[in-house]
């Protein structure tokens, strides 16, 4: 039989975000080719594989603490405007993966009470909505997203150059691998299965359910995965 082709080197980026009654707690980390390289909890950002030296790392340690004190200032801005009783969990998970031909797919997910929100399609730096049925929610949030270069050209950016220039970086330290791998989607996007759907925390409608609240969270939701994943990087333009 012939010998079946190498899996792909993978970085990949995991945040959760879990938001209630304008309280904000996080958690995260980052994997390369399966093995944990970074680790996010509360406002704890930790390097587990020694990717940076140590002065570089310090000032990634300190762009991600401010942002997450940024964003928790958000939300609770967000909350006295609009106040929401119910629990809110956003993830966003990201990341690149390289063949061993040398071609390379990102991704860049956005799930909400773990049912597929957003996704990032990155050939084209669009955002696209996933959410099964209508919600004005998620077209406002798309609508907010499209409109800044943070998270349409730049993120193109990180998750076509940056991400894999680190597993380049790696592949030339390492040579030929056998990594694990991961399936593929539609479009020549990497896909992640989304978890099993769940019900909503909470009424669609109300004054609590409105865009104005959730899309602006989740804009920043996804700047903060940008801050996370800029802070993980090892070389090229951040």
């Amino acid at each position: 039989c012939p010998a079946s082709p190498a899996a792909p080197l993978a970085f990949t980026m995991l945040q959760l975000t879990r938001v209630y009654m304008g309280n904000s707690m996080f958690w995260g980390n980052a994997s390369l080719n399966g093995q944990l390289s970074h680790l996010l909890e509360g406002n704890n950002v930790t390097q587990v594989l020694p990717l940076e030296p140590a002065d570089a790392w310090a000032r990634r340690q300190d762009v991600v603490t401010t942002y997450l004190r940024n964003f928790r200032q958000l939300v609770q801005l967000f909350n006295k405007e609009r106040p929401t009783k119910f629990t809110q969990h956003l993830c966003c998970h990201l990341g690149c993966r390289l063949y061993a031909n040398g071609t390379a797919r990102s991704f860049y997910e956005v799930t909400l009470n773990r049912t597929a929100f957003l996704s990032f399609h990155v050939p084209n730096a669009t955002w696209e909505r996933r959410w099964p049925g209508e919600l004005p929610v998620a077209a406002f949030a798309q609508e907010e997203l499209m409109k800044y270069p943070t998270t349409t050209r730049d993120l193109q950016y990180f998750l076509n150059t940056t991400c894999v220039s680190i597993l380049q970086a790696q592949s030339a330290r390492t040579g030929p691998w056998r990594g694990r791998g991961w399936g593929q989607g539609q479009g020549g996007v990497a896909r992640v299965s989304p978890p099993p759907l769940s019900p909503l925390a909470g009424k669609v409608s109300g004054r609590s359910r409105t865009p104005l609240v959730l899309g602006l969270v989740l804009g920043s939701l996804v700047l903060l995965g940008m801050a996370l994943g800029i802070f993980l990087c090892t070389g090229g333009s951040c």
